[in-house]
């Protein structure tokens, strides 16, 4: 019988009598309509029509409704029937498995109420166990370890005008979120955006330390003063101190001292940087929030009436993090707008590293005029693609063509004139981006085909829709992305697959089965735990083998070709001319100089290039950041203890053995996690050891002033580098020290972690542990509802009433089954 009808012939049953009286009508309104909004989340629309025919019945009493409310059911059953069948006639997806159908239309939220509800389950356990035995202790551990954040963040690259903030605010609609138009974007600031826990709209600031910003008034007056008397118009450092100065000071910091302009009367408005704390900002909207810390991020174009003295806090700023309430995009993804060459501020520069190197996607935002041959994109995405790829995280780049809406001379057409040649326009721009992407050797070293991902955006007419419909402004592709990136069914999964594993071990223990076979099911997870280690193991040298010989290349390589390298940036401008400034800069920031504009020069890239190049491609099969191939050639996800195999023999232990196979799951998602963070310092190292070789020569040549500076300053590097010949060999054998490391650690910490588990779940010290056996049903049938069951039947109301049990019998701390 279907279940709209036993539904029916229960509720026809019912007594007036068990009906609420009219004197208890607001109390009855309340129980009402909370039964009413949980029917309408869970979608179950015939007991919602239900709901309400008994809440006409509970109000006109005097009424007779009973032919009304049999009649309404009845066309309500008779209605959804027609409807099913037109579903499944209109909608092919419902010829899936049930499995599949029911997982694909489970709401979100009702997977976040069953994540709910199984954590309110295993604290419920937790706090039932005691300390008294090793068992115990254990079991309290894994449930702690049960929990796991997932935060996916975003990084936006583009130049100033790019659209970039248009751009995040119409993919999050929050219209008038980040400033934009007449705004002058600051290029050092990190801007993240992220959702809110609380209902306000907020933004956090954190700011340089005293000590960095006196170090660069510091460095700006020896700047200004070593150019007083010399062309400042392209000089782009001289700029830029001016700019930064003048958004800070005014005009006052012409006539001022380094020391004079720290005096603590310049920061009043900003009393957390004296006291190196964040500054928090609260709004109760968007437009509200944008107008107060804009001046932390940006300047105005022109000073014009009304601006003179007005200050802009943006020199004296890290990053700038802004939350937006109840956003579904952002739920667990961090939009981060970036500079594209980090900056001279060290730790501003290590914060964009850290965060470019976290990456899952990275978004390069360029006007769709001149995408394919945009200068400026292409050298971001060059610059940052080995700090993204094998030194990083990302699996995706897309390349965002903005203002796709704008055409010369359209109004000279028909509005479905303009629509074909907008269409037409953005179709050859995609052709032509992908082209140019398929010449760039040093991006492709890092990413395939299909990481790379084109789009025509258009905020304007995506908000508008003058002469596009939403989908051709290709926006709301961006948001299916965010919302894909934002689902968490797979650690919904992870986590209630891991707590049936822990409840079956704990109802084994109980239930003392397996005493008799303890010491022979041991012994053969014992025998497969060592076979698959060694297996690992074997993996593990072939691939360290691998890397050695390819860094030995790059060590005669670099060997070879290091003075013609030195040779060629040391001597590009050939009588000098402004490119001692150009050189001074670089030895003064540790090898690396970031121009305003231009491409970023880095003299330790330059010396690390073999290496790097000899390596790329054994680290990138090694490690790769595609999340559907492990590392280590896949050896790590293959690892198993074959309990599946053990079931049948040992059916007594069936329930220790699924513990075991959920363990290897959690181990291998945990070591995954680990490898992708630690790869990142494996193949930083190379880069980072010739830093700290080539540091001091750095530090000799910035010291020379006055004439034959150029010269002074070519000379100590060429001979620091001379005097350092085994720098290749120092930075291979690094990289094969820290991979080692590596390696151990995995090899290591997946023995012990196995070798734990399997003695707790035979150990004979289980007499104290509490009867879990309806925790362990309950957390089962939401394994099955989440995966997929063959009855896609399932009752909803019946779901929320074990929601409702489970929080009942959380809160009064009863065992389950007892008497509330």
């Amino acid at each position: 019988m279907p279940m709209q009808i036993v539904i029916i012939s229960c509720l026809t049953h019912i007594h007036p009598q068990v009906l609420p009286s009219t004197s208890d009508t607001g109390e009855a309104h309340g129980s009402y309509l909370l039964h009413l909004i949980l029917v309408c989340v869970l979608k179950a629309p015939i007991v919602f029509a239900i709901c309400i025919t008994l809440l006409r019945i509970n109000y006109k009493p005097e009424r007779n409704p009973f032919f009304f409310f049999f009649l309404f059911l009845f066309f309500v059953v008779f209605i959804q029937s027609g409807k099913r069948k037109s579903d499944v006639q209109s909608n092919p997806s419902r010829l899936q498995s049930p499995a599949k159908q029911q997982r694909l239309s489970m709401p979100g939220f009702e997977e976040s109420i069953i994540l709910s509800d199984v954590k309110s389950i295993m604290t419920f356990v937790h706090e039932r166990l005691n300390d008294q035995d090793k068992l115990s202790d254990f079991l309290k551990k894994k449930i702690s370890d049960l929990e796991t954040d997932k935060r996916e963040l975003v990084g936006v690259f583009g130049k100033t005008g790019a659209g970039k903030s248009s751009l995040i605010n119409a993919i999050i609609e929050e219209k008038n979120l980040l400033p934009s138009g007449s705004i002058n974007a600051c290029t050092s600031v990190m801007i993240k955006v992220e959702a809110n826990t609380h209902s306000k709209y907020e933004a956090e600031i954190e700011f340089i330390t005293k000590e960095e910003w006196n170090d660069e008034l510091w460095s700006f007056h020896q700047l200004l003063d070593n150019n007083e008397n010399q062309e400042k118009e392209g000089d782009d450092d001289y700029r830029d101190a001016v700019e930064k100065l003048t958004a800070l000071y005014g005009e006052e910091w012409k006539e001022k001292s380094s020391e004079n302009l720290m005096e603590n009367k310049y920061f009043k408005e900003i009393p957390e940087f004296l006291q190196s704390r964040r500054k928090i900002l609260r709004c109760e909207s968007a437009n509200e929030l944008s107008a107060q810390f804009v001046k932390y991020t940006r300047s105005e174009s022109k000073q014009g009436e009304g601006n003179e003295g007005k200050k802009w806090f943006w020199p004296l700023v890290k990053c700038v993090t802004v939350r937006v309430p109840n956003n579904p995009f952002l739920q667990h993804v961090t939009l981060v707008d970036l500079p594209g060459n980090g900056d001279c501020n060290k730790s501003r520069d290590q914060m964009w590293k850290g965060i470019v190197g976290d990456c899952s996607t990275v978004w390069i935002v360029t006007d769709i005029n001149r995408a394919a041959s945009e200068k400026e994109a292409w050298e971001i995405l060059e610059s940052v693609s080995s700090l993204i790829g094998n030194g990083g995280e990302c699996q995706q780049i897309h390349f965002i063509c903005t203002k796709s809406d704008l055409l010369d001379d359209s109004d000279d057409f028909s509005s479905a004139d303009i629509h074909e040649q907008i269409v037409k326009r953005n179709n050859e721009a995609k052709k032509g981006v992908r082209k140019a992407f398929n010449n760039r050797t040093k991006i492709k070293k890092h990413f395939t085909d299909d990481s790379f991902k084109v789009f025509t955006v258009s905020s304007k007419e995506f908000l508008k829709g003058k002469h596009l419909s939403p989908d051709e402004t290709e926006i709301p592709k961006l948001q299916r992305f965010l919302q894909e990136l934002n689902d968490c069914h797979s650690e919904t999964v992870n986590y209630v697959n891991g707590a049936r594993g822990i409840l079956s071990l704990i109802h084994g223990a109980n239930s003392r089965g397996v005493d008799d076979k303890k010491a022979e099911v041991c012994a053969e997870l014992e025998r497969n735990m060592n076979l698959q280690l060694r297996n690992v193991n074997k993996e593990m040298e072939d691939t360290y083998t691998a890397f050695e010989k390819c860094l030995d290349d790059g060590v005669e390589k670099s060997k070879g070709s290091y003075g013609e390298k030195l040779k060629n940036f040391l001597y590009r401008g050939k009588k000098g001319g402004a490119f001692h400034k150009v050189l001074k800069c670089v030895v003064k920031n540790g090898g690396v100089y970031k121009p305003k504009k231009g491409t970023l020069i880095n003299l330790n890239m330059k010396l690390a290039s073999c290496l790097i190049d000899s390596i790329d491609d054994e680290f990138r099969k090694t490690f790769p950041n595609d999340s559907e191939r492990g590392a280590f050639n896949g050896v790590i996800d293959t690892f198993s203890l074959n309990t599946d195999s053990l079931f049948k023999n040992y059916k007594n232990a069936e329930l220790q053995l699924r513990f075991l196979k959920t363990e290897e799951e959690k181990i291998k998602a945990k070591l995954n996690r680990t490898m992708r963070k630690q790869k990142k310092r494996v193949y930083s190292s190379l880069i980072e050891t010739i830093e700290d070789i080539m540091e001091e020569g750095y530090k000799k040549a910035a010291e020379f002033k006055g004439e034959g500076v150029l010269y002074n300053m070519r000379e100590t590097i060429t001979d620091h580098v001379h005097s350092k010949e085994a720098v290749f060999e120092r930075a291979k054998n690094t990289m094969l020290e820290k991979l080692h490391s590596l390696m151990g650690k995995i090899l290591e910490t997946l023995e012990e972690t196995m070798k734990e588990s399997i003695e707790c779940s035979f150990t004979t010290d289980g007499g104290s542990l509490p009867d879990v056996s309806t925790e362990l049903e309950m957390v089962k049938k939401h394994y099955v509802k989440l995966v997929g069951t063959p009855d896609d039947e399932t009752s909803l109301t019946g779901f929320a009433d074990q929601v409702e049990t489970a929080e009942t019998w959380t809160q009064t701390g009863l065992p389950r089954g007892s008497a509330v």
